[in-house]
């Protein structure tokens, strides 16, 4: 399994605080399955950045691509916009399961605008940015990640 996992935040990318999400989903998808190939890569709210790491995590072959950040309502926060320019079908399962699950825990969750789609092979996941959310999607999605990835391969159920 390849996952890329893409830090969306223009202070992480300019070293002002550091990434402590992007590593958090990492180490669950690493803890979960031991022979996962993972990348990490940072990038600011911009759009094209966005856009050319969503374009090289699927290039590079990635299952599953994870976003954190950006999934909120703040002016710059346009993460949900990029990736659904991206994928080519939307999983909207995923998205409601995260916001569903998340507004037992926070009920800022209602403000989450995160996105779940497919593009080719791919499965793109926007998660929020913080270490709390990113547990809670990767609890979520980590039951179903094999099976999706057998699925996008054209196995059977």
């Amino acid at each position: 399994m390849k996952v890329a996992v893409i830090t969306i935040s223009d202070r992480a990318s300019r070293g002002a605080y550091p990434d402590l999400s992007g590593p958090e989903i990492a180490s669950a998808v690493t803890a979960a399955f031991p022979d996962a190939e993972v990348t990490r890569q940072v990038v600011s709210d911009e759009p094209a950045e966005i856009m050319a790491a969503l374009e090289a995590g699927a290039a590079a072959g990635a299952d599953f691509i994870f976003t954190t950040g950006g999934t909120g309502i703040a002016p710059r926060d346009v993460t949900p916009e990029v990736t659904a320019r991206f994928c080519h079908r939307e999983i909207p399962g995923i998205a409601e399961m995260i916001r569903t699950r998340s507004y037992d825990e926070t009920p800022g969750a209602l403000l989450s605008r995160g996105y779940a789609g497919q593009r080719g092979q791919t499965i793109v996941v926007n998660f929020p940015g913080s270490v709390k959310a990113v547990r809670l999607c990767m609890a979520i999605l980590g039951p179903v990640m094999a099976h999706a990835v057998k699925m996008l391969r054209g196995g059977g159920h």
